[in-house]
């Protein structure tokens, strides 16, 4: 099974981190602007079963994401199913009514600016994303994909990198938890 390997870092001030991650060889690309529209099943409370189900839109690019449960208490990892869309803003509203229409309800939008990097580490391809969230501020995200047999070292490698970075705490809850948790 494939698995996504995560830890969230919040900063204080973006260009520091960025300038850390630089010295290490990574390279940023252009900020993308990306809008997450969240949904919760029918049947079953999300924010229970720790699942997510995600519609995001980057520029024209559509994706519909599946987001399992985390499996562990110090990281971000769980199964990740993402699925291409056809582009357009007409598809994303089309998409977005269709999952309406099967009873999932809409819960939440995130809006960010992301900027990417790779970054070579320790022998893993590492990739990192400074996140400008709207409503909550900025954040470092690194992440792995890996497979059942490299969770583990996959899991390592993150924390071996963000200790190196010297990022403490990592939060695990989602951009929508977090922004869910300041409404009154």
């Amino acid at each position: 099974m494939r698995w996504e390997v995560e830890q969230k870092f919040r900063l204080s001030a973006a260009e520091g981190i960025e300038a850390r991650l630089a010295e290490l060889g990574a390279r940023f690309t252009h900020s993308i602007e990306q809008t997450d529209r969240y949904f919760n099943h029918p049947a079953r409370d999300f924010a229970k079963t720790d699942e997510a189900l995600r519609l995001r839109q980057v520029g024209a690019t559509n994706f519909i994401t599946y987001k399992g449960p985390r499996i562990d208490s110090t990281t971000k990892t769980r199964r990740e199913l993402e699925l291409p869309l056809p582009p357009g803003d007409e598809m994303n509203e089309q998409f977005a009514a269709l999952l309406t229409a099967l009873g999932f309800r809409p819960v939440g939008v995130v809006r960010k600016r992301r900027r990417k990097a790779l970054l070579a580490w320790d022998g893993h391809d590492v990739e990192a994303a400074v996140d400008e969230v709207e409503g909550l501020g900025s954040f470092l995200e690194l992440e792995l994909s890996a497979e059942d047999a490299d969770l583990e070292p996959a899991k390592q490698n993150l924390g071996s990198l963000a200790e190196h970075l010297g990022l403490a705490e990592s939060e695990r809850k989602s951009y929508l938890e977090l922004l869910r948790e300041q409404k009154p």
